[in-house]
């Protein structure tokens, strides 16, 4: 038995019967205690019956025996009645208990005894809130009362039944409530007389109470099953009545089956919302408001539906298969991804189905998708992590095979197709591998964004080989004209650019060839691929006008050299031997018209079929003698046809060298090579043979000297080392080719420095060990040093020409000064 004292109320209680444990749900002063019914609900595992569990109360005047009936129907351990301490209040409150033995899992209620003395008489509130509860509830009501108050106008049940009645008409669509009345104390009396005169009692007090206007009409069958049973006196007749108790017990049995005693119930809660549901019930109760039954159960579907998403999403997270998948997919692709993650996916919605299966479909409907919504966008993020690796793979391998299919010779637009059309198809299989079937995501944009990538990575490839390709096709018309075209120049003559023209069109149609062939590969636009054509052509045009350009920057130069090389040399190209005989004035006349045919030849380019008469004005204004002596009388002005920076026929595009600057460099030209004229008229070494006899003469004496005395020899043979030296490493002969003056000075300049670098030399050789012939010491020295001078004033010499050549280079922006 079980003590209900203050300290009791709240403290779940195990039974002594196997099976049964009871709590109080609700103390006398109308407190609920969830803590209790959460531990009652764990302990009897109510929340794995969905909706296969029964609710049973019982309600009846105080001190009537229903404790005592619960204890004996159902094996539940209710406090009792001490009959020997005297009739008092025994239940306060509302008692839960589980019924033993009973299929499906069925819940007894022990509600507070009506009409005692301890709440005294106008003290009926808690008596309605508490059968209110009841009918809201219970599935199975008891009604225990009297078997003589039956037929009386004043017995003690009218007053309960008006208050069933009552409050039932405050739930706005009541549930299905099978009410059996419980005769106490049967009488000899059969059941057949009383259940028709308690059923027009119950009638009677039905159409007595106020109804809404929605139920004026509304019979009590349509809100009750009234059910009817008599038991004998406990006290006076035990066994009977445990026997009629125990016969009763069977119709529990099965109850919410189809026939059973509350089979065709309505609205029932499912299980694991009953804490919930009955604590909202009482709550509503307690504040003295309708209690709309259908709203209720739409509360309660969606409070227990949102927990149930809450504990589902939340076991998600912390899913173990969820964790491993999503590290692993931050690294890589993984294989199986969609079915794995819709198979975790799955299991959590599972579950969630399996709990929330008997709540309201509506609610529960709509929290299952926001359930499914909340973990979709939970795994998102992976799913996208995974579309980005299979993305960044496929492009990966596309770029691998491209270039492979590329080496193997395969054509660009060619492998370009296959390539991309293999490895798009390899991105739709993997994604149709990781798609999730329950987000249907659509993984159309990462798919375009594959291609963009491709198409991309196609065109800068097709880029770099097309510039290779022109690269390629440049560097080898560059290779082919650069040479020939420069020799071509150099020899300049009537045919030079005749054949520089042949020369630029086989090397143009071999490279357009070869060039035309390679881009077919590209399966380019006619119009791009003329167009690059076209820019071939013109960059090898670009090159022969661009070596004629920097080879008319030298044009002073090889005029020199041409002059040089016909002057010094006799028509078979032999070095000439100069004798005194010889016509200065006619070779040096063939050598400076050779120099300036080779002007001609450079002042413009020839590479079109156009004529011009370059040549012909040179010849008339630079050689002609008349002309000439006209344009040097300054008394006398007459028209100069190469005062004009434009050639006449000749566009300023092709023109090289103007009229003005031609007239400059032939100036530079006549002036540096009149030096060359004027040493060959005198140049003669050799002193006139009356000078070598007086030589022989008076000199015989001192050549006697030095025979007598062998020392004069060495140091006339150190000193002709020194001199020798000197000669090599100033390039005497060399300087005075270019004219008596311009070889005096250039030697002036040279000779300190050099004889300030043979005596340090000499003085170097002179600090090393003496051998035992100093003699041989000092001519290997003087050798040494001789050895050294002649390498210098190669050197020198070499220096000194490259500083002339550059000295030689004419800027043609602007017309040279007259001197």
């Amino acid at each position: 038995m079980f003590g209900s004292g203050p300290g009791m109320n709240f403290m779940f209680m195990a039974s002594t019967t196997d099976e049964c444990c009871s709590v109080q749900l609700i103390d006398g002063d109308g407190s609920f205690n969830d803590t209790g019914i959460e531990s009652f609900i764990k302990e009897v595992k109510l929340h794995e019956c969905g909706l296969s569990y029964a609710v049973v109360s019982i309600m009846g005047p105080q001190s009537s025996g229903k404790s005592t009936l619960l204890n004996n129907l159902f094996y539940t351990n209710f406090r009792e009645m001490d009959a020997f301490k005297g009739r008092s209040q025994t239940t306060k409150g509302i008692w839960m208990a589980k019924c033993a033995g009973i299929e499906p899992c069925t819940i007894v209620m022990d509600l507070e005894g009506t009409d005692g003395r301890e709440r005294g008489e106008d003290d009926t509130a808690f008596e309605k809130q508490s059968a209110l509860f009841a009918l809201a509830v219970s599935d199975i009501v008891l009604i225990n009362m009297w078997c003589h108050d039956i037929g009386r106008e004043q017995a003690a049940n009218k007053p309960l039944l008006k208050t069933v009645f009552q409050v039932m008409m405050r739930l706005f669509s009541p549930r299905k409530t099978t009410l059996m009345f419980v005769i106490r104390d049967k009488t000899r009396t059969p059941l057949e007389n009383l259940e028709p005169v308690l059923r027009e009692d119950i009638q009677k007090i039905w159409d007595s109470v106020p109804k809404p206007q929605a139920h004026k009409e509304t019979p009590l069958s349509e809100f009750f099953n009234v059910e009817v049973v008599a038991l004998s006196s406990y006290e006076e007749k035990e066994e009977q009545f445990k026997e009629q108790v125990a016969s009763l017990r069977q119709r529990f049995n099965h109850s919410i089956a189809p026939g059973g005693l509350a089979g065709d119930r309505r609205g029932v809660v499912p299980a694991s919302g009953f804490s919930f549901s009955a604590q909202q019930i009482w709550k509503v109760i307690k504040e003295n408001k309708d209690l709309d039954l259908p709203a209720h159960k739409v509360m309660v579907a969606t409070v227990r539906c949102e927990e149930i998403a809450n504990e589902k999403f939340t076991g998600f997270t912390a899913n173990e298969n969820w964790f491993l998948l999503e590290e692993a997919v931050q690294s890589g692709p993984v294989a199986g991804f969609g079915k794995k993650l819709n198979s975790i996916l799955c299991t959590s919605l599972s579950e969630y189905d399996a709990e929330a299966t008997y709540f309201d479909e509506g609610v529960r409907s709509a929290k299952r998708k926001q359930l499914e919504e909340k973990l979709l966008q939970l795994v998102q993020p992976a799913y996208l992590s995974m579309l980005g690796h299979l993305r960044s793979g496929t492009l990966e391998k596309f770029k691998e095979a491209f270039e492979e299919a590329l080496n193997g010779g395969e054509g660009f637009s060619l492998a370009a197709r296959n390539c991309t059309e293999s490895y798009m198809a390899l991105f739709d299989e993997r994604c149709t591998d990781a798609n999730v079937e329950l987000a249907n995501w659509d993984c159309s944009k990462v798919r375009d964004k594959l291609r963009r990538d491709i198409d991309t990575h196609v065109a800068s490839v097709c880029a770099a080989k097309l510039l290779e390709l022109t690269s390629s096709y440049e560097a080898k018309l560059n290779e082919a004209l650069a040479g020939p075209v420069e020799a071509l120049l150099d020899g300049a003559n009537n045919e030079t650019w005749p054949s520089i023209k042949k020369l630029l069109q086989r090397e143009t149609v071999s490279a357009v060839s070869g060039l035309s062939s390679a881009l077919s590969g590209f399966e380019m636009d006619a119009k791009d691929k003329e167009k690059m054509l076209t820019n071939l052509q013109d960059y090898a045009r670009g090159v022969v006008e661009a070596k004629a350009r920097e080879e008319a920057g030298r044009v002073l130069i090889r005029m020199k050299d041409r002059f040089s090389t016909l002057f010094s040399h006799d028509s078979d190209s032999m070095p000439r031997v100069w004798t005194g005989k010889e016509d200065i004035r006619a070779i040096t006349k063939t050598a400076r018209s050779a120099s300036l045919k080779l002007l001609s030849v450079m002042a413009a380019i020839r590479l079109d079929d156009d004529v011009d008469n370059i040549e012909n004005t040179l010849t008339s204004a630079l050689v002609d003698t008349k002309s000439n002596a006209a344009v040097t009388d300054k008394s006398i002005t007459t028209f100069d046809p190469l005062a004009s920076s434009t050639w006449e026929q000749v566009p300023p595009a092709k023109t090289l060298i103007t009229p003005v600057q031609c007239k400059s460099l032939w100036r530079q030209f006549r002036a540096e090579t009149e030096y060359s004229e004027a040493s060959r008229r005198n140049n003669n070494w050799m002193p006139p043979p009356w000078a070598i006899v007086a030589l022989v003469v008076l000199g015989f004496n001192e050549f006697m000297t030095l025979l007598r005395n062998p020392l004069y020899l060495g140091v006339l043979f150190v000193g002709y080392l020194i001199v020798k030296a000197l000669w090599v490493q100033l390039n005497i002969s060399g300087e005075f080719q270019h004219g008596f003056l311009p070889g005096l000075l250039s030697i002036s300049t040279k000779f300190l420095p050099t004889v300030m670098n043979l005596l340090t030399k000499l003085a170097e050789q002179g600090q090393s060990p003496a051998t035992n012939n100093p003699q041989t010491n000092l001519g290997a020295s003087a050798f040494k040093s001789f050895q050294n001078g002649s390498s210098s004033s190669n050197t020198s010499s070499t220096a000194s020409s490259g500083v002339t050549a550059s000295g030689n280079d004419i800027d043609y922006s602007s017309p040279p000064k007259e001197d």
